[in-house]
């Protein structure tokens, strides 16, 4: 009973795995001899997360693949239709990022309208001998409280943005298409005094021209292009921590290099792990490379959330 955790699992999600007599494998195996590893060393189940790809020629070559399980919310990466129409159960951990993607949204909320990513870039560089400079230069930043923060996406992390710009004194905007209201509780004092607020869904193009900050919540596909970010206001800042190509880059750097976009927030990009340089050099983005779930919490419960799930699939 082999599990290959091919992209690492949390040392917590090893040993409940391992206590349920599995052995759990996580050195790194590359791509191109993957199918080769799981069938000699006989991988019941494989664990991912974004790196490693799992297609219809891997799958088509692993015989004795039982399970894949994806360390995260989104499953791009992993055909995953053509996985269970060959009897392989697919499954991931929704719940268990949630948080630490919405704080990082924020942080590149506070960087935009405080100017931190630029100042950050040209303070070392410049601040010795411009100081007073730059110090004018960032002086016009702006409070979030009272702003208005659209997300698009109101499942489980645009709820958990929603929770945390609702604490700011921030009006919150939602689009989902799937969701028509959601009840957000916001915790006071840890969980001894919940505030519930209900939020209702708005239509999409309502959320693009009323909201001062857009935030993308989504499984993938393009849906922000030049089209969409005409409909925004001027000076919006724009936040995509979900895929890559869910906002058009040619539409993002020509709606920054004319002001309709103000600031952008990106930890996804186009073309992982080489993004286009255009994005990099950009000086009115704030990038972070691909980290929204990267933080030690979150770890803990993607691993512990993948080894009960994995324990109920292989019915240990």
């Amino acid at each position: 009973m082999k599990i290959l955790a091919n992209d690492g699992i949390d040392a917590v999600g090893k040993e409940m795995l391992e206590k349920a007599g599995f052995t759990v494998v996580t050195e790194k195996v590359d791509q191109d001899l993957l199918g080769k590893e799981i069938n000699e060393k006989g991988y019941i189940a494989l664990t991912v997360r974004s790196a490693t790809h799992v297609r219809r020629e891997l799958i088509d070559a692993c015989k004795g693949l039982k399970v894949i399980a994806r360390g995260g919310v989104g499953m791009d990466n992993i055909d995953v239709d053509y996985a269970k129409s060959k009897g392989i159960k697919v499954i991931n951990t929704p719940a268990a990022s949630s948080n630490s993607v919405a704080e990082l949204v924020f942080a590149h909320a506070f960087s935009a309208v405080r100017f931190l990513y630029e100042s950050n870039r040209q303070m070392p560089t410049h601040g010795e001998q411009e100081f007073e400079a730059l110090k004018k230069k960032y002086a016009k930043g702006m409070e979030l409280r009272g702003k208005t923060f659209g997300i698009i996406g109101f499942g489980r992390i645009g709820q958990s943005v929603a929770k945390i710009a609702l604490g700011l004194g921030m009006r919150v905007l939602a689009f989902d298409p799937f969701v028509k209201e959601a009840k957000i509780d916001i915790e006071i004092d840890g969980n001894m005094h919940p505030l519930t607020v209900l939020v209702k869904t708005h239509p999409f193009d309502d959320v693009l021209e009323l909201s001062d900050i857009i935030t993308l919540h989504v499984p993938g596909g393009a849906l922000i292009g030049e089209k969409e970010i005409k409909l925004m206001k001027k000076g919006v800042i724009l936040i995509n921590t979900s895929r890559g190509g869910v906002i058009s880059e040619d539409a993002l750097i020509d709606a920054l290099d004319k002001g309709q976009v103000a600031h952008a927030g990106l930890d996804v990009y186009e073309d992982e792990p080489a993004p286009f340089k255009g994005i990099l050099t950009h000086h009115k983005i704030s990038m972070t490379p691909h980290i929204g779930a990267a933080t030690a919490e979150a770890q803990e419960r993607i691993g512990v959330e993948l080894a009960e799930k994995l324990i109920a699939a292989l019915g240990k």
